[in-house]
């Protein structure tokens, strides 16, 4: 029982950290229909941002991790008018296209990664990383503690956003008419480009936790595929709240996967949990948000 019990509290918090990550993918594949395949490279590439700036300037990863939110957001702006204006705007075959230039973006993102940082994993230095809390018998990372704290205020962030300013209700109106809203006088291009914008800076921050949480290594976006994607449609395509929630399950069957039968399965509990998520409820667990 007291394994069973420390296993469900790590999974927690491990699950808030996976919620951190699939953030933006939750807003741009659940709300903007863009298969973002190269969203764990992106995530990537936010990590090894993170360790330039703290390897090379001593600089807190969270604090780095805000500091290139900015960038990522160009990032995403740019990355998005070019995926528009190449397969979107020229009609309904460019979902195929469109997964395999993201599979190529990702590809290329990881080549120049090993090219400038090569391929030994690379970590960051802070004051909490390397010490733990201990709660009677159960000894909890601090790491993970920071990264539960820092990914429930971004959740809670980005779902004010959404819900309550002008932009964020307009992003949720372009996922569910977009001929409504440009009959209201809106442009859904630019508010998809802002929105994919947003979703890729939101990866700041989960970077930073990335490599907070554990080291990075170049190709470790394969790791994330799974896990964000199962993620993202086990909440309920645009939902943010089943996000969190969605999170919490993965890293809770994770935790007990990995205490009770090896940690070699444990990669495989997130796949196995999208296909009977796609065959028993492909609606996810809250329904697809608009």
């Amino acid at each position: 029982m007291d394994l069973l019990l420390n296993a469900v509290v790590l999974g927690v918090l491990l699950g808030c950290f996976y919620a951190a990550v699939s953030l933006g993918l939750s807003v741009s594949f659940g709300l903007l229909d863009v298969p973002h395949v190269a969203h764990p490279a992106f995530l990537i590439m936010a990590s090894y941002g993170v360790f330039f700036l703290n390897d090379s300037y001593d600089i807190d990863p969270l604090l780095a991790g805000l500091m290139i939110t900015p960038l990522l957001f160009v990032f995403g702006l740019i990355a998005y008018r070019i995926y528009y204006e190449t397969f979107e705007k020229r009609g309904t075959d460019a979902g195929v296209r469109g997964i395999a230039f993201l599979f190529g973006i990702a590809f290329i993102i990881e080549v120049l990664i090993i090219l400038q940082f090569g391929v030994d994993q690379r970590s960051v230095s802070a004051s909490y990383i390397g010490k733990a809390w201990r709660l009677g018998d159960m000894r909890i990372p601090v790491r993970l503690l920071v990264a539960f704290a820092v990914a429930s205020a971004l959740t809670i962030l980005l779902t004010l956003y959404l819900s309550k300013t002008f932009m964020g209700r307009a992003i949720r109106a372009v996922a569910q008419d977009q001929e409504a809203l440009r009959l209201m006088g809106a442009n859904p291009v630019r508010i998809k480009q802002w929105a994919f914008g947003i979703a890729t800076a939101v990866l700041g921050i989960a970077g930073a936790l990335l490599i907070i949480v554990a080291p990075v290594e170049p190709t470790l976006d394969r790791a994330y595929i799974g896990r964000t994607f199962c993620v993202v449609v086990m909440a309920g395509l645009g939902s943010i709240t089943g996000t969190l929630i969605a999170a919490i399950i993965l890293g809770v069957a994770e935790s007990i996967v990995l205490s009770t039968v090896g940690a070699s399965w444990a990669p495989a509990i997130s796949f196995a949990m999208l296909l009977a998520v796609l065959a028993i409820r492909p609606q996810g667990l809250l329904g697809r948000r608009s």
